[in-house]
């Protein structure tokens, strides 16, 4: 309601400074903690403030201190497998979790779509960001680099030499329990297909997986599929693997929109799921919810993960600290198992 009670325009600092009897300069140092204003008449002030609903002019705070309050979620993957039915997936539910946290601290979240040469990041008014799973070449995080501006990372870097404070997904150990609840099932050929860069979670699998096929002795069945081809990658690759090894009783495909792929594949095949071929996949999101049979994936903490993403970076906004943070530890990642890969009887 304005100072004249007729409510046709918002209450000003000006308002405020007369009802207050001091100057806008007193009002603007007591409302936004400058300057040195006698304590009472700061209280006085901010009552008069409250009383006339008075609201400060955000924009203009931003200005004065430059500063956006703004940070970006960004990232090099495209929608084929950072989306998913109606572009609902892996990034959405980071940006969801990261959008609410950020939020609690004044800050807005700009959601920018999958990052690519020539990208519009260079405008975005921002002040740092949160880049997701970055490549080993990375354009959005070469891109903020250009730009001086201070970023994280959700999923560890894998560029050399590379210390941005990051979020630790586990991708190691993700495709560990993947890979022993395959082994609990019964598998014994196992493969696993992983995205065709060289992302945290990709380099981290074919890791896993060659240790465990050193200590159970399987053959380490490994395939890369494009990202950018989305779910026909993961029909195409697994198809060529299942012609080249027909011996294969399971399918670890790290990417959701892979695994729905293959699990077309495999059918297509005239294989069974599970009883032919089990199907496992990294991410439980919809994609694994509501595919035919439903998948057995991994509660990443994405909510936790994507929060401490935020706060990692707004303690880098901050200046917080003089040296790299060890990475933030999420809760251990739990498989969940669906139809795609329980078989009432393990084979022998």
């Amino acid at each position: 309601m304005s100072p004249s009670g007729s409510g046709a325009r918002p209450p000003t600092i000006a308002d405020v400074a007369q009802a207050a009897g001091v100057s806008r300069t007193t009002v603007s140092h007591a409302l936004n903690g400058l300057g040195k204003v006698d304590p009472r008449t700061r209280e006085r002030i901010k009552k008069v403030a409250a009383d006339l609903g008075y609201r400060p002019n955000l924009r203009a705070q931003r200005l004065r201190r430059g500063e956006a309050k703004a940070i970006a979620l960004a990232s090099s993957m495209p929608f084929a497998v950072a989306g998913g039915p109606s572009r609902l997936g892996f990034y959405m539910e980071v940006a969801a979790a990261a959008a609410e946290r950020a939020l609690v601290h004044g800050y807005a979240l700009v959601l920018v779509p999958p990052v690519r040469s020539g990208s519009p990041l260079y405008s975005v008014d921002i002040d740092g960001a949160i880049v997701v799973e970055p490549d080993a070449d990375d354009v959005a995080s070469a891109q903020l680099r250009e730009r001086g501006l201070p970023y994280v990372t959700l999923g560890r870097p894998v560029a050399a030499g590379d210390d941005t404070p990051y979020v630790d997904l586990r991708g190691g150990r993700v495709a560990e329990l993947l890979l022993a609840h395959l082994r609990e099932q019964g598998a014994r050929h196992p493969a696993l297909i992983i995205g065709a860069g060289a992302r945290h979670s990709a380099v981290d699998a074919r890791a896993a997986f060659e240790r465990a096929a050193a200590a159970h002795g399987w053959s380490p069945l490994v395939a890369t599929a494009p990202e950018a081809g989305g779910e026909q990658a993961g029909y195409d690759t697994c198809a060529a693997l299942l012609a080249r090894h027909p011996e294969i009783d399971a399918v670890c495909a790290l990417v959701d929109a892979f695994a729905v792929g293959a699990v077309r594949a495999i059918r297509d095949s005239g294989r069974a799921i599970p009883d032919d071929v089990m199907v496992v996949t990294r991410y439980d999101g919809l994609r694994a919810r509501t595919c035919e049979p439903p998948l057995t994936a991994v509660d990443l903490h994405l909510d936790r993960a994507a929060a401490d993403a935020v706060e990692l970076l707004l303690a880098r906004l901050r200046g917080d600290g003089t040296t790299t943070p060890a990475p933030a530890a999420v809760p251990e990642p739990v498989v969940v198992p669906r139809a795609s890969s329980l078989r009432l009887t393990p084979p022998a």
